[in-house]
């Protein structure tokens, strides 16, 4: 099948208590390794690319490559969807490259600015065939080229999201209730917790609506543990509960982003693979360990966390 907008695999998945998986994509081992893993359970996927994805790879080169993973992968729905997109233009760019849907980013506008700007991408995505993603409250932490420190993050105030998505038109809603970008996402000796309060609420104000949680990598500690054992140092890096994540995809969390998990995988993996194996100079003798590492964490998370397996 082609690539698909979101909109029907979000219905399923809000009316079937799951998730779908929005997986960061930069070359071509994790593609294959998210879609191999997609394809084998017969899950609907979200294969999505950052602004420092597009600069990393090109627009093209990975338009190429899911369009590859759609063709070796024709029993799965598989949505191309731009993350984080900054401003209308880069969102005009993918709309006209071949996305199916596309995030802006507004968030750390003021409510009104963000209605504006997001409107304005909604009207040139819907016009196209296109969905939209927004965010309302700001998420801590790094990741490519978002930014933002602890104190200038903050929750999403449930009684603003019933004007944003009506005055804006997105089809989706991100919203803050404790996760973060990257790897560092809470302090040692601290105990992670979702504020699924706010995640009830906003459940309520917008039943049947289609909510996505950004920053949602756990962070393996086995992971960790591999990547410092084999030269690396990563102290104190911590993610969201998994436990945590599956609660949320019982409600009306209907897409989760991961991506540093998937750099953990690949990294601990090549990692190991130069300590044990000094000779090998050949990219493909440790490429195709990490491309396994990716498809196994993958398929961990579609079956454990998500609930999505078998829902394509």
């Amino acid at each position: 099948m082609p690539l698909v907008t979101s909109t029907e695999i979000f219905k399923k998945a809000y009316d079937g208590g799951y998730a779908i998986g929005a997986f960061n994509v930069n070359n071509m081992e994790i593609v294959q390794g998210i879609t191999e893993a997609a394809e084998d359970l017969r899950a609907p996927l979200i294969l999505q690319v950052s602004k420092g994805a597009r600069a990393y790879a090109n627009h093209t080169y990975l338009i190429k490559l899911v369009e590859a993973a759609v063709i070796e992968c024709p029993d799965i729905p598989i949505v191309l969807h731009l993350d984080h997109g900054p401003d209308f233009e880069t969102c005009k760019s993918c709309i006209d490259g071949g996305f199916t849907s596309v995030m802006i980013d507004a968030s750390s506008k003021s409510l009104a600015e963000n209605i504006e700007i997001t409107r304005k991408v909604v009207e040139y995505a819907h016009d196209h065939g296109v969905v939209v993603e927004a965010e309302l409250g700001t998420l801590a932490g790094i990741e490519d080229a978002v930014h933002v420190k602890a104190e200038d993050s903050s929750y999403t105030r449930p009684e603003d999201v019933e004007e944003f998505v009506t005055k804006s038109g997105c089809d989706s809603l991100a919203i803050a209730i404790g996760t973060s970008h990257g790897a560092y996402k809470f302090k040692p000796g601290t105990k992670p917790q979702l504020r699924f309060d706010i995640l009830k609420e906003v459940e309520r104000r917008l039943p049947g609506f289609p909510i996505v949680l950004h920053g949602s990598s756990s962070v393996p500690q086995d992971l960790v543990a591999k990547v410092n054992k084999f030269g690396g140092k990563m102290p104190g890096a911590i993610g969201v509960p998994e436990d945590q994540l599956r609660e949320a995809s019982r409600m009306a969390v209907c897409k989760i982003n991961i991506d540093s998990d998937l750099r953990l995988a690949m990294t601990a993996t090549i990692r190991e693979h130069f300590v044990e194996h000094p000779e090998d100079f050949d990219p493909r003798q440790y490429l195709k360990p990490a491309r396994q590492a990716i498809k196994d964490l993958v398929a961990h998370k579609i079956t454990d966390v998500l609930g999505c397996d078998h829902k394509a």
